[in-house]
């Protein structure tokens, strides 16, 4: 009772309203408006599992992970095993269904590294053949279809026929008493055709009325000659009917033989739309994955910039104020924080924004904190916030807090203090209590010793205990038992309103007395107040106030370094992006280079092949093996990448000069020459030792000049002889196929004037036009010598060789 009094204290269901908005389908919201919390530590590190994969999922995905299709069929589901017969929109919803969790699979299954939803819907049947089948005999208008059975489509195709003769009959009895009829118009009443005639001339076409108009003045009536045709028409209406019932039934008894797999269809697909609920509202919130930690193992509950969730959502849905984060970092040994400072500072805030990221990390939820999130689980999460006034029930506020915190005790597992000599702690205590203005409602005396003999009780029954209490002799409890730890919430005097910050290790002062002198009391009185309180109390009240100024320095000091910080990595990222940029372009130009290069060997290699089967068609001359050699050489000069332009000359190294040896990072003095190999002898400090030439550098960065050994002169060579080649290549060919003359000739005389030896011409067959012009421009050109008909293997007579002079 306790714990569900604890979860309306906190406005639990209040976060369960706003993780439903998140979800997809009807059930998953249903799910998250009544929101389990699981009973241990495994149930809620899987459920976190599952929020983190499908956060990942997400970030892969363009469009996220999609629900379509997915409906509530449980309630068909239970009517199907009671035989009842399921409509055709339950029908339609059920394949929907089918395809929606099916699609799902797939876009789980495509991807890694995703093994608790892989696991997940390992187990998940989705009845293709099923779907297949309502899909066959529904349309998507939730209809029987005629293709349902033959024998539907039989009886629908009477009934069109039958419509068809009605209808015809009708339109005949219109035309012939188009004075009686109040327009011409067939329409129905009653699943039965009707005309709509006057009602003064209703003998002129006899038949039964159906309906009557508002006014009267027109009667529907079905004439005599078409009430037989219309009892047909009914009673063929009813065996379709018959058919429809016996295919959606059919239908439903395969949907019921297979129910139990559906349910567990139903349920994965609710487990899976919690866990995107939870991810997208756990991303809106800017939250971050718990880890749950041991505190026996001695570790830090961390929770750095911890915002509520509730002011979160009001801030950005209800224009609210902005959320003041606070910081909670708790140390192993403290089990009972007492928060102090002035009303409306922070303090019950603190307690339910710690209460509810408690309670999110125990349900899946990501905590609305900085990272690291380090929370222990706490088995229990009990509270004790607000008045428990009650006039019903004769309650004053001490005793409705007496009564809220005797439920805590007894859900701690004993119902009274048992502060006797013989208490022994609990063995491993992991409840959460959370306690506003304890041991208040009563003479503050005896509530001051009542709130310190509860929290040294709390202290060895609960793993954590917060409190916020007005009380000065509970700041005390820090000094003498060392799990004890004070807070307060920070209160700006200049402004006379709180901060809403939280500061951790100084207890709250009293700033009553400042805020009624700054409100226009009377200075005497508040120095008689003075007197009244004594000076202890004001000592300690200014040693507070050192200490919280001390504290503002050095708050300052880590703001202004975190902003070094900042722009360091701010700079880092910037020559880092700016350094892998310059990478990418260098890494593009070189593949770019590559493929031009590739490409250029590839050409010049098919021009080579042709020259080389030229060569061998016949047996080779020396003519042809001159022309193919100068062809070859043509193609290397073609492609060959031009010689870059040598280098200014370098300097030579002579005794006495001082270089540089790059590879030592040393600057020495040359005591030897250069040798023939191309080596000397340098000296720096009291080293010697040998160098290569092309190792060193001159001071201002100049490279030495290579030395050339003599070469043995080369044997002569005989010259081949001299004659112009006839290869055909890329460069002497000219396609002049699909031209006009005018065009062609201008392409011949430019590809003429530049040519050194002979032209290719390919114009084709085709008419003959295009030949007989070239052959005619050929002629009167004075650059061409002859001109012929090429071999048949280079084109016969529609490749046409002209001879340049």
């Amino acid at each position: 009772m306790i714990q569900s009094e604890t979860l309306e204290l906190l406005e639990w269901h209040r976060l369960c309203q706003h993780l439903a908005t998140f979800a997809a389908t009807k059930l998953g919201a249903t799910a998250a408006r009544h929101l389990k919390i699981p009973n241990s530590q495994t149930q809620s590190e899987q459920l976190l599992e599952q929020t983190k994969e499908v956060y990942q999922l997400e970030s892969r995905l363009t469009t996220g992970l999609s629900f379509e299709g997915i409906q509530d069929i449980g309630d068909s589901l239970e009517r199907a095993e009671r035989s009842g017969v399921l409509s055709g929109d339950e029908l339609l919803a059920i394949a929907t269904t089918l395809a929606g969790a099916r699609s799902l699979r797939r876009v789980i299954d495509n991807q890694e590294d995703l093994p608790i939803l892989t696991e997940l819907v390992a187990d998940l049947r989705t009845y293709p053949e099923l779907e297949q089948e309502i899909h066959r005999c529904i349309d998507e208008r939730a209809q029987v279809t005629d293709r349902a059975s033959q024998k539907l489509g039989e009886i629908r195709t009477d009934l069109r026929r039958l419509r068809t003769q009605i209808t015809q009959k009708l339109q005949n009895i219109l035309q012939a008493k188009s004075g009686a009829v109040q327009e011409q118009l067939i329409t129905q009443r009653s699943d039965r055709f009707v005309i709509p005639v006057k009602a003064p001339q209703k003998d002129a076409i006899p038949g039964i009325v159906h309906d009557t108009s508002t006014s009267g003045a027109t009667l529907y009536v079905e004439p005599n000659s078409v009430v037989p045709l219309g009892n047909q028409l009914r009673q063929i209406i009813r065996r379709e009917q018959a058919e429809e019932e016996a295919i959606r039934r059919i239908l439903t008894e395969q949907i019921a033989a297979v129910k139990p797999d559906l349910e567990r269809l139903l349920a994965i697909a609710t487990t899976l739309d919690m866990a995107t609920a939870r991810s997208r509202y756990s991303y809106w919130l800017g939250a971050n994955p718990p880890r749950f930690i041991q505190r026996e193992d001695s570790e830090t509950i961390t929770l750095r910039n911890l915002r509520h969730p509730l002011l979160v959502w009001q801030q950005q849905h209800e224009q609210g104020q902005p959320v003041v984060p606070v910081d909670l970092l708790i140390n192993p040994l403290i089990r009972v924080v007492t928060i102090t400072g002035p009303n409306t500072g922070g303090k019950t805030v603190t307690l339910k924004t710690l209460g509810l990221a408690a309670l999110m990390a125990k349900v899946g939820l990501f905590v609305p904190a900085r990272e690291p999130v380090e929370i222990p689980w706490f088995d229990k999460v009990l509270a004790d916030i607000g008045d428990e006034q009650s006039l019903q029930q004769s309650l004053s506020t001490f005793s409705g807090h007496i009564r809220r915190i005797s439920r805590i005790l007894e859900a701690l597992g004993n119902g009274g203090l048992g502060l006797g000599n013989g208490e022994k702690e609990i063995p491993n205590p992991q409840s959460l209590v959370l306690l506003d203005e304890v041991g208040a409602g009563t003479d503050p005396v005896e509530g001051s010793a009542l709130a310190i003999a509860l929290l040294q009780y709390l202290a060895n029954h609960a793993q954590l205990t917060i409190a916020t209490t007005h009380f000065g002799e509970l700041k005390a409890l820090k000094y003498e038992d060392e799990r004890f730890e004070n807070a307060s919430v920070e209160f700006d005097e200049s402004t006379l309103s709180p901060t809403y910050r939280l500061l951790w290790g100084i207890p709250g002062r009293s700033n009553a007395l400042t805020i009624a002198l700054r409100l226009g009391l009377k200075p005497e009185v508040v120095q008689q107040a003075k007197t009244q309180v004594g000076e202890a109390t004001d000592e300690v009240n200014q040693v507070i106030a050192g200490l919280e100024a001390q504290r503002r320095r050095q708050e300052t000091k880590a703001a202004e370094a975190q902003v070094l910080l900042q722009q360091t990595e701010r700079l880092y990222k910037e020559v880092s992006a700016k350094a892998a940029g310059l990478e990418e372009r260098e890494s593009s130009l070189r593949a770019s280079q590559e493929i031009a290069v590739q490409q250029a060997i590839a050409q010049a290699k098919g021009e080579i092949a042709q020259v080389i089967r030229r060569l061998q068609k016949g047996t080779p001359t020396a003519q042809e093996a001159q022309q193919a050699t100068n062809a070859l050489n043509q193609i290397g000069q073609q492609y060959q990448p031009a010689t870059p332009a040598k280098p200014k000359a370098g300097f030579m190294p002579k005794v006495g000069d001082r270089i540089r040896v790059p590879k030592l990072g040393q600057i020495a003095d040359v005591i030897a020459a250069p040798n023939e190999d191309g080596e000397l002898s340098v000296r720096f400090g009291l080293m010697k030792m040998t160098v290569k030439l092309q190792d060193v550098e001159s001071l201002d960065g100049q490279k030495p000049e290579p030395v050339v050994k003599a070469k043995p002169a080369p044997a002569p060579v005989t010259p081949p002889p001299q004659s112009v080649p006839e290869i055909r290549t890329s460069q002497n060919t000219i396609d002049l196929r699909g031209k006009r003359v005018a065009d062609a000739e201008y392409i011949l005389d430019k590809a003429i004037s530049e040519a050194t030896g002979p032209v290719w011409i390919i114009h084709g067959y085709g008419t003959g036009k295009l030949r007989q012009g070239v052959h005619t421009f050929l002629q009167q050109h004075p650059r061409v010598n002859n001109y012929e008909a090429a071999e048949q293997a280079d084109g016969g007579t529609g490749v046409t060789i002209a001879h340049i002079k």
